[in-house]
């Protein structure tokens, strides 16, 4: 608008400028043939805007994700796909794992239901989107970017009724004679869910059995089953499997998660003097680590007792434990055995408690290390303070804690770590037993140091395996993380049999970065799969995709999108008939003006 009047204002100022003082009988016909010229000349100059907006057709993206066929009649997403083509005509796009053109035949068969690379699309495009959806999508926050114009269409929900075994914790490792237990979580779908069976299978046997009562619609309960690990070695499927009467969707019956068998503990914690810090470094490596763990302590000079029975133990084997298990935290005298790093084979915690009052120490943070990811939201402000001892290893690698004297300058580490040749941590301080005796701030605290350290020791590589995977269990859809072994090599090849699709063999070559451990690959199809590389063989389980795990809608029906509608108006310069405006008038106001006598 502004851009016509400055034009006006100019075609008027053109046509005074020439005409005000003619006298010439007829001068305003060639007046207003200059003012039309000199107007269509600015606003060519200008790129006026010569019409309204033209906003372009929006992107249509159909959701073909494996949800449509949870407990829903087949006819809902042939409606809404009838429905999208009509809308997108010859454009319509696939969206779900990936995001495609839409070919003659549509099957809902993605194991996920991505909408952000469809929104990126219809953005850069300057276009409004229009998604046709179940309305379970996994990235709902990419929508709220998208322009005006935009909506959401969705299809009628399922109402039959559906029992899912939704997810499977459970120990990493386990011991035979380990009582090990098990977190399941059920969920229900939109059509409730009766009651039934819920159990637990190890390696094909039934294990533990219990009850299930009805869940309401889009319920969820979680349950723990127990159960005492039978003798075996090496890595076993551990099943949780639910039976309804009438269940819609058997595709989420059952899930599971990769249990390794060992002939000793999984970690074992020794003190030969027992304070509350080695009672609360026992319990966090049971609950919050979920490691099988024994523990051993000296009551007595050549007595000890395990921790929970309290019963008696010979030394042998206790020393027998030590050298065999993963993980081992020794407390107290960490030199009983001999060399701690002789005595144990695996990832090793020394804490050694100061052998006089060193006054008090608090912490105040945590230096770049493998744990300090984890420890980066602390709070060390509001912590008990700690006993630390004023001399710990020289040559540590890093260092995990930091403290510092109240109203003084003296700083002193208090725990030291290296991750070569294998990974180990010294604790030279005492007193975190106050951390978790405080609760709330101080609980999370001891919990994020110990659990982090502890955490990071269980993970390391103590096997030949050139490479493994890490879960043993994933869903369909998700990526596989690999962690390279022992070997260090950079290249593995690995050899995947399928157990339960006729011992089908395909192979994989791992490409591992320098310096770094760890790869991502797409999961296979669901299945059982033994993984054979140099060194040994890993056990996988990739179960069905979350996409048939009941679930509430994440989007409605209705508009979306707070961004700015786009679109081009057409402007002077793309109109031919205003440059022929411009000329014609020149040439009119040009014979106008001889007939009235002027040149």
């Amino acid at each position: 608008m502004i851009s016509w009047l400055i034009a006006l204002a100019a075609g008027a100022a053109g046509a005074g400028a020439a005409y005000a003082r003619v006298r010439a009988h007829g001068r305003l016909v060639p007046a207003l043939l200059r003012a039309l010229s000199v107007t269509s000349l600015a606003a060519l100059a200008l790129n006026a805007v010569v019409g309204a907006r033209r906003v372009p057709p929006p992107l249509v993206a159909l959701d073909v994700s494996a949800s449509w066929g949870r407990g829903r009649d087949a006819a809902a997403f042939t409606t809404l796909a009838r429905r999208a083509r009509e809308e997108g005509g010859d454009s319509l796009y696939l969206f779900g794992d990936s995001l495609r053109l839409a070919g003659d035949s549509l099957t809902t068969t993605d194991r996920a239901s991505r909408v952000r690379p469809a929104a990126e699309r219809a953005m850069a495009a300057g276009r409004p989107l229009v998604v046709f959806t179940d309305g379970e999508i996994d990235d709902p926050e990419a929508l709220r970017a998208v322009l005006a114009g935009s909506r959401v269409v969705t299809g009628p929900a399922g109402s039959g009724a559906d029992a899912a075994v939704v997810d499977v914790r459970a120990p990493r490792v386990a011991s035979a004679g380990d009582t090990v237990a098990v977190r399941v979580t059920v969920g229900a779908g939109t059509g409730a869910a009766p009651g039934g069976t819920l159990r637990l299978e190890l390696a094909g046997r039934r294990v533990a059995s219990l009850p299930f009562e009805a869940l309401p619609a889009l319920g969820e309960r979680t349950v723990t089953m127990t159960f005492v690990v039978p003798a075996g070695n090496g890595p076993a499927e551990l099943r949780a499997v639910i039976e309804v009467a009438g269940d819609a969707e058997p595709g989420n019956d059952a899930a599971s998660a990769v249990l390794d068998l060992t002939a000793g503990a999984a970690a074992v914690l020794v003190s030969t003097s027992p304070d509350l810090d080695s009672r609360e470094l026992a319990a966090l490596l049971r609950g919050t680590v979920l490691l099988p763990t024994r523990a051993y302590f000296r009551v007595a000079p050549g007595q000890w007792r395990e921790d929970q029975a309290l019963q008696p133990v010979g030394e042998e084997v206790v020393r027998r434990a030590v050298r065999e298990a993963p993980v081992v935290v020794l407390h107290g005298d960490t030199a009983l055995f001999g060399p701690p790093r002789e005595v144990t084979r695996g990832a090793l915690a020394l804490v050694a408690p100061p052998a006089a009052p060193q006054g008090e120490w608090f912490a105040t943070g945590a230096p770049l290390s493998p744990m300090s990811t984890p420890l980066s939201g602390t709070m060390w402000d509001s912590l008990p303070p700690l006993d630390v001892s004023p001399a710990l290893p020289p040559n540590a690698q890093f260092d995990v804690l930091e403290t510092r004297r109240a109203r003084r300058l003296d700083q002193r580490v208090a725990i030291v770590g290296w991750e070569r040749p294998r990974r180990v941590v010294v604790a030279g301080a005492s007193g975190f037993w106050r951390w978790r005796f405080g609760g709330g701030v101080g609980s999370d605290a001891f919990t994020a140091v110990w659990g982090s350290i502890l955490d990071w020791l269980a993970g390391e590589s103590a096997d030949a395996r050139a490479a493994y995977p890490v879960p043993g269990a994933v869903r369909a859809g998700e990526v596989i993380q690999w962690r390279r072994g022992a070997g260090g090599d950079s290249v593995v090849r690995a050899a995947i049999v399928r157990r339960d699709g006729g011992g089908r063999e395909d192979s994989l070559v791992l490409r591992f970065g320098s310096g770094n451990g760890v790869m991502q690959q797409p999961a296979p199809p669901p299945g059982r799969y033994e993984v054979r590389t140099p060194g040994g063989s890993s056990l996988l389980v990739v179960n069905p995709s979350a996409e048939l795990l009941p679930r509430r809608p994440t989007v409605a029906d209705g508009a979306i999108g707070s961004g700015t509608t786009m679109g081009e108006a057409p402007r002077a310069r793309d109109v031919p008939w205003l440059f022929a405006v411009a000329l014609l008038a020149l040439c009119a106001e040009w014979l106008a003006r001889r007939r009235v006598g002027l040149r």
